[in-house]
């Protein structure tokens, strides 16, 4: 037998090889062809699949962007439209004093700013919603996620939203402006910035106030509609009536032509009559309807001419405290001089029975 069929009857020789480790398998040609017929054919059993989902989003999300324009301008139209209205208005006499430019451009710019965002919010809001429902996904647990989260920070910071929402509704109802003198009830004076959060007032004083507006509980607007301007005149009961109505007549009537109370005042100044009549004095009321906010001017000025009519015409004011006698009724010479005194003669029973007791004690002595 030869040496070559000798070696093929014994077998293959074993080759060497290291002990305790193996050689790794290296992948045949065909098992990766069957990897990528498998990936090929689920591509080409899913791609209709993720085609409608894509362009299912981007068709959620070209409708979004196109409502949020389309919303957001319109929002600016109905502002803009909003402001015409008001600027026609100031062509009348009402209308220019109603109408502040600072006020009608902070009340727009709130009004925007929140209708912008609140359409914003829910058109985004939307379809975000709509894209994760595309891809599958339950959104039962995130909107109860949500829920519960809103209703965490609606706790926490529940004064805040309080402010916020009466910030929004104020500014919507239009309350008050910049400009107008309000009285908050915690707070009093001219409005110097409206906020969705904050109202700022100035005070009589000069002061500052940050009134929140969830704090407001009511308010009393001196600068819309008009003014009542009321003047008592208190005078004697002896006085004329009808002489005090004709000077208070003439006096109304000069005040009413003359500038600038012909435009600070929008009616005739009214004798109302007689307020009250006590036993020493009476009371005559007048009263006068004027521009918002002037009533005090009004009144100080009418006081100013009254006092004069009245000095001229030897009609005599009064206060409140009781009327002085006059230089006719006779004057009590004795009025202010004290009573007389047992103390004031020395030899009185009055002022023995005050000795000093050691004088007693030291004549008991000397006996």
């Amino acid at each position: 037998m030869s040496l070559p069929a000798a070696l093929l009857a014994a077998g293959p020789s074993p080759s060497p090889t290291p002990s305790g480790s193996e050689t790794p398998a290296v992948p045949a040609l065909q098992d990766a062809q069957e990897s990528a017929t498998n990936a090929a054919s689920w591509v080409e059993q899913n791609w209709s699949t993720w085609l409608a989902i894509g362009l299912k989003v981007l068709l959620v999300l070209v409708i979004a962007v196109v409502l949020r324009k389309v919303v957001l301008r319109a929002i600016t139209k109905f502002i803009d439209r909003m402001n015409r209205t008001v600027e026609s208005a100031e062509g009348t006499t009402l209308g220019g004093l109603l109408v502040n430019a600072e006020r009608r451009r902070q009340r727009s710019q709130a009004i925007g700013s929140v209708l912008r965002s609140v359409a914003s919010f829910l058109i985004l809001g939307t379809a975000a919603l709509m894209v994760l429902s595309s891809f599958q996904i339950d959104l039962a647990p995130l909107l109860a996620s949500a829920g519960v989260a809103g209703v965490a920070i609606g706790f926490g910071a529940r004064n805040l939203v309080t402010d916020f929402l009466s910030g929004v509704f104020m500014i919507l109802e239009d309350q008050y402006g910049v400009g107008d003198s309000i009285d908050a009830g915690i707070a009093s004076g001219e409005v110097v910035e409206v906020g969705l959060r904050v109202t700022k007032l100035r005070g009589d004083n000069g002061e500052i106030w940050y009134v929140r507006n969830g704090e407001i509980k009511r308010i009393g607007n001196l600068s819309q509609g008009w003014a009542t301007a009321g003047v008592d005149v208190t005078v004697r009961t002896t006085e004329d009536l009808d002489r005090v109505r004709a000077t208070l007549d003439e006096v109304a009537e000069k005040m009413a032509k003359e500038e600038p109370w012909n435009e600070l005042l929008w009616g005739p100044i009214q004798i109302l009559g007689l307020d009250s009549v006590l036993l020493d004095s009476m009371v005559v009321r007048l009263s006068a309807k004027t521009m918002p906010g002037k009533a005090l001017t009004v009144e100080r000025e009418l006081r100013w001419r009254i006092k004069r009519a009245f000095d001229e015409a030897d009609i005599r004011i009064v206060g409140g405290a009781p009327v002085a006698l006059t230089e006719e009724e006779p004057v009590d010479p004795t009025a202010a001089v004290a009573a007389p005194s047992a103390f004031s003669n020395s030899d009185s029973p009055q002022v023995a029975a005050t000795a000093p007791i050691a004088v007693q004690r030291g004549a008991t002595a000397g006996k």
